[in-house]
């Protein structure tokens, strides 16, 4: 299993909770987010790939209100049955993931994302993997999020559309996706979802 657990990195602005639960309402855990203290949140998923794309879309502060957030992914086993609701959670991949966000809370830029397990060194080239595409996701602008946002990964001739519902052209559009490393982004993320797999396996 694949525990997420997210907090708040800025906290001058004050509680922004709701808004990240909001922006992560698509997300489709196993056991569904829940405030567990203060302003931190815990989820638990069954597959990485549900994983890295939490951790990721927690990355982007402009629609997860407004502040940066430390995530801290924690692949391990909990206990069986699994609760229906995260304040019964229990099991290693808990501890995994707490101690995953502590240590991104260390972390000084922008991609602060961590992840810990069984096995130290396939958790750290996770972590890795998923840093480099926080960075990513991390310095878009909005003008570059409004068109991301109207695209489908893997879809093709999808430019035009978006260039016709934003009334700009489809070759800024085209450029919006080169600066954002779209494409590069979504070619990247089976990688860290398979790392993460294999410490399940690993294990």
């Amino acid at each position: 299993m694949y525990t997420v657990t997210i907090n708040q990195r800025d906290r001058e602005p004050g509680d922004r909770v709701p808004q990240l639960l909001r922006a992560l309402d698509r997300a489709t855990p196993e056991i569904p987010f829940a405030r567990t203290v203060g302003d931190e949140v815990q989820a638990v998923f069954s597959k990485p790939e549900q994983a890295v794309d939490v951790g990721l879309a927690a990355m982007r502060s402009d629609a997860c209100g407004g502040v940066r957030w430390n995530v801290g992914i924690g692949v391990g086993p909990l206990g069986e049955p699994l609760p229906s609701e995260m304040q019964d959670v229990t099991g290693l991949g808990l501890v995994y993931s707490r101690r995953a966000v502590e240590r991104a809370q260390h972390i000084k830029d922008e991609a602060a994302i961590a992840v810990d397990g069984p096995d130290r060194v396939l958790a750290a080239e996770a972590a890795a993997v998923l840093r480099l595409l926080a960075l990513t996701v991390a310095g878009r602008t909005t003008a570059e999020w409004r068109v991301l946002e109207l695209l489908t990964p893997g879809v093709r001739g999808q430019q035009k559309a978006v260039a016709e519902a934003l009334g700009i052209t489809a070759q800024a559009v085209s450029k919006a996706i080169a600066r954002a490393h779209w494409n590069e982004e979504f070619d990247a993320r089976p990688a860290a979802a398979h790392l993460l797999r294999l410490m399940v396996e690993a294990r």
